[in-house]
């Protein structure tokens, strides 16, 4: 007989959390407030993992999925719950990971950023797999806590044109002589062009050739090919297209990109978050300003066209050329750039950087903990605007800034970038 719970709060993975004889249990598809019907699926030492089965009284917050695939497809975890609801759940996470793990609050709590919360992503990775038992092809994300891939012809989340391929593609692969050989297709939308780029492990046959011409050309994408790593992926289909990019009008600029280098899903939150970043970060002329993990120089030129002299250090080499690229093409060349390890810095490194009014910091998921604690423990940068896609980190971070640094946490908010996951952008404002 499956157990009845009484769900009390939401995890940061967007579970409903419940205890049976005292042990939590996460349960997946239930939400804070909610009484259900469970069934475990998995006993660890110190908690249980579950799905609902039935909810026997729902949240006011519960709302019908638009996806026909969610609970199957593992790609969103959350629209069964109101948007606004999600928005809010996500700022109790970040103020949670403050508290709990940097045992700081923010004087001020930002008004969360967020947008549309259907067909928003222009970025994502689709598995694909030739599985002749299920009609052919497959193309999407993964099933929920399974490798297999969802049976999915269409997702609400991706672009409208997007979404409209993924049907297309599953024929497509049907055709092709290296079905069984091609694993991922990576999709990349400008505000131009639409980009798949399609990773092999066998190349096209003569044979293929014209097929995968005539579907670019039928649905008016370019297609590219990648035959091992990231360095490897080239234009295949057309080979001259228009360029792929996003513009940032508020700050005149245009950033050209190549399919396979890092920018945000979701062009019209990330617009939102450099503009807060720009008013917390107040850049001025005369000032000298580092961005740091700058990649192609998202947060850099928008801090450039300020007037501020600024310096953009990123680790990866490819992504640096990109800025130096950039930088040139919005005519900033008041703007520059390094390659450099960030996580190995020392403070010595640091201090050569020289003289910093101003930092800005937007790291991936594993933060910036060496960062911090190169800064100096008096004087050196009176402001920090920090961005980041793990609370918390974010929060272990913001306790060597304030505890040990000297910092206040002025302000803090989160940025809905990834509306229906349990993802949490965040933005801080640091102080001294």
């Amino acid at each position: 007989m499956n157990p009845v719970v009484d769900i009390l709060s939401l995890d940061h993975e967007g579970h409903g959390v419940a205890r049976i004889d005292g042990k939590v249990t996460f349960v997946d598809g239930a939400l804070a407030g909610e009484r259900a019907e469970i069934a475990i699926y998995r006993k660890h030492a110190k908690y249980n993992s579950a799905s609902a089965v039935t909810i026997l009284k729902a949240s006011a917050q519960r709302t019908e999925p638009k996806c026909r695939y969610f609970g199957r497809c593992g790609g969103c975890s959350m629209q069964h719950l109101e948007a606004s609801a999600q928005v809010a759940a996500k700022q109790r996470v970040l103020e949670d990971n403050l508290a709990r793990i940097g045992k700081v609050r923010p004087a001020l709590i930002l008004p969360a950023l967020h947008g549309p919360s259907w067909h928003y992503r222009t970025r994502a990775r689709l598995s694909v797999r030739w599985v002749p038992k299920k009609g052919g092809g497959l193309v999407g994300f993964r099933e929920k806590r399974s490798n297999f891939i969802a049976d999915m012809a269409s997702c609400e989340v991706l672009t409208a044109d997007v979404s409209a391929l993924i049907q297309p593609l599953r024929e497509l692969i049907g055709h092709l002589s290296n079905a069984d050989r091609i694993p991922q297709i990576e999709i990349a939308a400008g505000e131009q062009i639409t980009v798949l780029v399609f990773r092999l492990l066998e190349p096209w046959t003569e044979a293929d050739v014209p097929i995968v011409q005539a579907f670019a050309e039928r649905h008016g994408i370019q297609i590219w090919e990648q035959h091992k790593g990231p360095e490897t992926a080239r234009p295949f289909w057309p080979l001259v297209a228009p360029e792929l990019g996003y513009s940032l009008p508020e700050f005149g600029l245009v950033m050209p990109f190549k399919p396979t280098e890092f920018t945000q899903v979701n062009i019209g939150i990330n617009r939102a978050l450099i503009r807060r970043a720009m008013r917390l970060l107040a850049p001025r002329p005369g000032e000298r300003i580092a961005d740091l993990f700058c990649g192609l120089g998202n947060f850099t030129l928008p801090i450039a066209r300020s007037g501020a002299s600024v310096i953009g250090i990123e680790g990866s080499k490819e992504l640096v050329a990109r800025a130096r690229e950039n930088a040139l093409r919005n005519g900033l060349d008041h703007a520059r750039f390094e390659v450099d390890n960030l996580f190995e810095i020392t403070p010595q490194k640091f201090s050569a950087l020289g003289r910093l009014d101003k930092l800005l910091i937007d790291p991936p998921r594993s933060g910036a903990i060496e960062l911090v604690k190169a800064l100096p423990d008096a004087g050196g940068p009176q402001r920090i605007v920090y961005v980041s896609c793990d609370p918390a980190t974010l929060a272990r971070d913001a306790e060597v800034l304030v505890h040990v640094k000297g910092y206040s946490l002025s302000a803090a908010g989160v940025a809905n970038m990834f509306p229906h996951t349990a993802h949490v952008e965040s933005i801080a404002l640091f102080e001294r």
